[in-house]
């Protein structure tokens, strides 16, 4: 093993969008585990849309802001290098979530240790499906013959919602996104029966279309219009699911809102529920579970893209907030 690893440093707070420039790439020593501690050589880490909110000094999540001048965090999976004083050993495949290092060094209580076996492939434990999992059935109780609206249906999140949503009966399943070409592969690749498109005209009008009885339940990863949208639409007891807020995170700072007829809600008994995962992580388990058994018979997908290096992590983080990939995005170490 070599004495030094890199990691990557946030350089500035950003006032826009995510650019490279905000952060920089140092070389620093391994550190040395103590008693109950552990190194761990990363393999896979993954980046998500709420890491441009921790950029941001003041933020409304209940995460703390990444420091200037000190390396990010977000979810890892690597191998152990040595946990002096744990049950854990050279080689077992763990998880932690001080990601954007090559080398990690965590408290042996916040590593969980993996099944190598339970995944094909061990960038399924970087998966967001435990938060899909989480909003599709306890957040929109999705239920047979529903028909189900998934906003942001091409991230991360909800590459995974749709497919769920499917697996639970949905008789329709219908998602959002931002481009033809990914509303294309949403419907070749991975199920959806029809999706809205952003900026192709007003969202409420493609949603009726695509919808013409109504939607039953909501997957809501975006807010704004695509949520308004949804309300509108909604059946009578629908069930609406605010999994995540894309249209803020991703608004470069400014704070958007979402006009909500309260007496709509009221005359047609509709329940709305924003779900976090940190309030359901008894769910991880069983999505790997799940994953595992659905990746091998073919019952899920997990779509992701995988840039090499951690050089490569700005870029990563950069074109997820852009759209420019389908899935998760992921960076092999």
């Amino acid at each position: 093993m070599t004495n030094t690893h890199r990691e990557v440093r946030l350089a500035a707070r950003p006032t826009g969008p995510v650019t490279d420039d905000l952060f920089e790439i140092a070389e620093v020593p391994v550190p040395e585990p103590a008693q109950g501690q552990v190194l761990v050589r990363n393999t896979l880490m993954g980046v998500a849309a709420v890491m441009r909110t921790l950029m941001d000094e003041v933020t409304s999540v209940p995460m703390p802001s990444f420091v200037v001048g000190e390396a990010l965090n977000g979810p890892a999976v690597g191998e152990v290098v040595a946990a002096p004083g744990t049950d854990l050993r050279p080689g077992d495949l763990v998880a932690h979530r001080l990601g954007w290092r090559e080398h990690s060094l965590v408290d042996a209580a916040q590593v969980q240790r993996l099944d190598p076996d339970l995944l094909p492939d061990p960038a399924g434990y970087l998966s967001q499906g435990p938060t899909a999992l989480m909003g599709i059935d306890r957040g929109a109780e999705v239920r047979p013959g529903d028909t189900v609206f998934v906003t942001g249906a091409a991230g991360g999140v909800g590459s995974l919602a749709g497919q769920i949503a499917k697996l639970r009966g949905a008789a329709r399943v219908i998602g959002s996104t931002g481009s033809r070409q990914k509303a294309d592969r949403l419907i070749k690749e991975l199920g959806y029966d029809a999706v809205v498109i952003r900026g192709a005209g007003p969202i409420e009008e493609q949603l009726r279309a695509a919808a013409p009885e109504g939607i039953d339940a909501l997957f809501d990863n975006v807010g704004g219009e695509q949520l308004a949208a949804a309300l509108a639409v909604a059946n009578r007891g629908a069930r609406l699911a605010i999994v995540g807020a894309l249209a803020t995170q991703l608004s470069d700072g400014r704070r958007t809102t979402t006009e909500i007829d309260t007496l709509s809600l009221l005359s047609r008994s509709i329940t709305m529920r924003g779900v976090a995962l940190y309030d359901h992580l008894d769910l991880i388990p069983e999505w790997n579970r799940m994953l595992g058994q659905g990746l091998r018979d073919g019952s899920l997908t997990f779509p992701h893209a995988r840039l090499h290096g951690i050089e490569e992590a700005p870029r990563a983080l950069r074109e997820l907030t852009e759209g420019r990939h389908l899935g998760a995005v992921l960076v092999e170490l």
